[in-house]
């Protein structure tokens, strides 16, 4: 279970996860599908692009990118968008050494600042504004530090984090993401129904890019 240890004063109430700064997770080599994904274009946007911009029309009230693995292309190809005033960049450095370093390059920045954050797959390019606020708005209204949307039995991303959470994720290693603290802190996890199959497809090889143009 998630200790009742003190925290700032952002948490001065358990269960105020209000404001929440979304951290989107885009350092990977994209191994599987041969190529960057984040470079990806569909429908005239890269896979990334349309996350990011989801997150920053979302109630997210920042909104910070880690990149990592051909950093400087993938920034030039957000264009514009990456110079939205809400949307801070910052590159992991190790990002070969797996998921645990972006989850901490992208938390820095803010923990001190958020009582919670939002985890989001860089690749993941069917979530909509509307479904990032339907995640927050039971996140914001539960006293539960984790939030993690569901589809029948399967579970996905994003996923949200209160403060009491920080500690734990910056003390994660390796490629196991969050999924760990999750797993030791059943009885701290708020499961959001999402009632949409598409929600959950993430773009890892090139069956999933096939599958993400016939959804378009």
């Amino acid at each position: 279970m998630i200790g009742n240890q003190e925290h700032n004063a952002l948490n001065s109430a358990q269960g105020c996860n209000k404001p929440t700064a979304g951290i989107v997770l885009a350092a990977g080599m994209s191994t599987r599908l041969g190529r960057p994904k984040q470079l990806v274009e569909v429908g005239g946007k890269t896979l990334l692009a349309r996350v990011v911009a989801a997150a920053l029309e979302s109630e997210l009230s920042e909104v910070v990118l880690v990149l990592g693995h051909e950093a400087g292309k993938v920034q030039a190809a957000l264009g514009s968008l990456g110079c939205h005033e809400q949307l801070r960049i910052v590159v992991n450095e190790r990002y070969e050494d797996g998921m645990a370093g972006s989850l901490q390059a992208g938390l820095m920045p803010v923990k001190e600042h958020y009582p919670a954050v939002m985890f989001l797959l860089g690749d993941q390019p069917l979530i909509d504004a509307g479904a990032i606020n339907f995640l927050l708005s039971h996140f914001w209204s539960s006293d539960k530090d984790i939030c993690v949307p569901v589809q029948g039995k399967r579970r996905g991303n994003p996923t949200c984090f209160s403060c009491r959470c920080y500690d734990q994720i910056l003390g994660t290693r390796g490629d196991t993401g969050a999924r760990e603290i999750i797993r030791r802190n059943p009885d701290d996890v708020l499961l959001v129904e999402i009632g949409n199959p598409s929600f959950f497809l993430d773009v890892d090889c090139a069956e999933d890019l096939e599958q993400l143009l016939e959804l378009l």
